[in-house]
């Protein structure tokens, strides 16, 4: 292995069921996490669910359901729908988990004996869905200014962190470490908007609500959802716990992956507790953007979701993955739309790659009773394609460093075009009819299969399900990250099999109809 690396999303809030923009979050840091793999590091990749809470309490109730009962029928939807989406996670964590609150407990307690949680009186603003407490500037027209709801205004005995006590030291790290908040435009955001016009101590504990983590030393309190959720990230890793301790091998996390309505709680909140904690921070935060619908943000309130599971039984899961990770520019909002998915689906997937991987095999049929024949002679009209696939490689490692995943795409599919372009130039049926072209026939068939081997390996990370599809139609047996730049990895004398078109057409109007109303 070359090295670790330790990937997370933020643990979803079991209050209900997830859409497609929940699942883009994930399948975004999947991808991120499937490359690494690809490249040789000891990945580990962290999601989960956050469970405690009042919208949690309240939901329970009106479901006639303990809150416990109530998130374990919820977290096992979700964990379904990562399964059914390929996702690939290493650890699956629970805010029920019993390592986790012990963690948790540790952690205040530990921050309290500091003199960096002291107790007092809360009176404020707080919104429930957000579970934030906000203060008289953070609202916009009295409403919470994430989701745009309504607060109440709450008044109880809480612990306070002394998060104004950092603040001079988190902004000295912002500016020394320019990757730590990205895009750019999230860091000007939080430093302007939060950090400079002045921190206010935060409060950590609730005494009206119980469903959540006990003060050890303070049974009437629990512990406020941000402190509790936010340790996740270490207590998976072992962190005053029982469990393995991977602190030395995978902390500081490579990447925080979180959508930019709960960036703040992430730079601000939870780098002040690893501060306090003497812990050092992430390498980075990612806020990337929303996925909206008619120029809205997805909400279940507002009634602009789309569901996951009901689109896969339309679409398969590949597709769906590529669109997302294709189409949104990573850090940027992105707009799903039904027409816009099936042209993107027709125009790269069946047109470019499946049309592709049709043509090639088909041909090494037709002339060569499927087996793939060897590279003769290699031309000058061959080069471009040659060297384009075997650069490939490190276009896409560099798009991947920045997490221009779209633009990694982008570079795959560009070559995949040239491969077509390549068939149309060297004209295979043409010297299939000619007894004399015959070497130069099995190069250029040899060249259009080894072309499919690298596109399916890089491709991977992407659509797990097509390179494996792939793989088994040209049987190649070669398939590490180090074997793509040389141009030799597939093995002459593989049979191939047809199979299946991976990408059939999508009639688009007659789907459009199918899905009037079916899952938005």
């Amino acid at each position: 292995m070359k090295n670790t690396y330790y990937i997370t999303t933020p643990i979803y809030y079991a209050s209900g069921n997830l859409h497609i923009g929940h699942t883009y979050t994930t399948i975004m840091s999947d991808s991120i996490a499937r490359f690494k793999r690809l490249q040789g590091y000891n990945v580990k990749f962290l999601t989960g669910t956050d469970e405690h809470g009042l919208k949690i309490q309240q939901n329970a109730e009106k479901a006639s359901k303990n809150p416990k009962e109530y998130v374990n029928e919820i977290v096992e939807k979700i964990k379904f729908l990562w399964e059914l989406f390929n996702i690939d996670y290493d650890i699956f964590i629970r805010t029920t988990d019993d390592y986790h609150i012990e963690t948790v407990q540790n952690i205040f307690e530990n921050l309290y004996k500091n003199g960096d949680i002291y107790k007092g009186t809360y009176k404020g603003h707080y919104c429930i869905p957000c579970e934030s407490f906000l203060t008289e500037t953070q609202l916009i027209d009295n409403k919470c200014p994430d989701c745009k709801r309504d607060v109440i205004i709450q008044k109880e005995d809480a612990y306070f962190f002394k998060i104004s006590k950092y603040a001079d030291k988190l902004l000295k790290h912002i500016e020394e470490n320019p990757l730590f908040i990205q895009p750019e435009s999230r860091k000007n955001e939080m430093i302007n908007n939060f950090i400079k016009p002045g921190l206010q101590d935060l409060c950590v504990s609730r005494t009206s609500l119980k469903w959540g983590i006990p003060v050890k030393f303070d049974s009437d309190h629990v512990v406020y959802v941000w402190i509790d959720a936010l340790s996740n990230y270490i207590s998976a890793l072992g962190y005053r716990n029982n469990r393995e301790n991977l602190m030395d091998s995978f902390w500081p996390a490579d990447l925080h992956v979180v959508g930019k309505e709960i960036v703040r709680f992430h730079v601000i909140y939870w780098p002040i507790m690893l501060f306090a904690l003497n812990l050092p921070l992430p390498k980075q935060v990612f806020g990337h953007g929303w996925l909206l619908i008619n120029g809205n943000k997805m909400s279940k309130s507002q009634g602009s979701v789309i569901d996951p599971i009901i689109l896969s039984k339309h679409f398969s899961i590949d597709s769906i993955r590529y669109f997302l990770l294709r189409e949104v520019n990573f850090g940027n909002d992105g707009v799903f739309n039904n027409e816009l998915f099936m042209m993107k689906v027709n125009s790269d997937l069946s047109n470019l790659l499946g049309n592709l991987i049709s043509r090639t095999i088909s041909m090494v049929i037709k002339y060569f009773n499927g087996v793939i024949p060897n590279q003769t002679e290699i031309l000058n009209d061959d080069m471009e394609l040659i060297n384009s696939v075997k650069n490939l490689k490190d276009k896409v490692t560099s798009y991947m460093d920045q997490l221009k995943i779209s633009n990694a795409l982008s570079e795959i599919f560009n070559c995949i075009s040239l491969s077509n372009k390549y068939i149309d130039e060297t004209k295979p049926w043409i010297l299939g009819g000619d007894k004399n072209s015959i070497d130069r026939l099995k190069t250029v068939l040899y060249n259009l299969c080894e072309s499919i081997r690298v596109f399916s390996i890089l491709l991977s990370p992407f659509m797990p399900n097509t390179s494996k599809e792939i793989k088994c139609k040209l049987n190649y047996e070669i398939d590490s990250f180090d074997s793509i730049s040389e141009f030799n990895g597939t093995k002459a004398g593989t049979i191939v099999q047809k199979g299946e078109n991976l990408f059939p057409r999508i009639n688009i109007e007659e789907k459009l109809k199918e899905l009037l109303n079916k899952y938005i």
